[in-house]
């Protein structure tokens, strides 16, 4: 189980950004396939159908197709953001994009 995967499968649920946060936050369990699923049931997701959809790797395609276009972008790092057509990223990435923001077309 990966955390892409489980995050697609919950955000199928409309559940992405609380199982989003919990990985975030519980990335030194994510080896472990019950913090993930312990979690699911508390977000009350339908588990088995999430653990089917992990098992049979559901969204495996569109997770390599993701990150595939981010490698062809010119993505090697998060964040990374595109403002006009040029890339944004590092640690000084937020002054960087509110500047470019601030002067992107409307």
């Amino acid at each position: 189980m990966t955390a892409a995967e489980t995050a697609e499968a919950a955000a199928v649920q409309k559940k992405f950004w609380p199982m989003h946060d919990f990985l975030y936050e519980h990335q030194a369990t994510l080896g472990d396939p019950n913090t993930a699923l312990g979690y699911a049931k508390k977000l009350g997701l339908d588990t088995q159908k999430f653990e089917r959809e992990i098992a049979q790797h559901t969204y495996q395609k569109r997770i390599k197709e993701d990150f595939m276009s981010g490698v062809k972008s010119g993505v090697n790092g998060t964040p990374t953001f595109y403002v006009n057509g040029v890339r944004h990223d590092g640690e000084a990435v937020a002054k960087v994009l509110i500047e470019a923001l601030g002067n992107s077309k409307q």
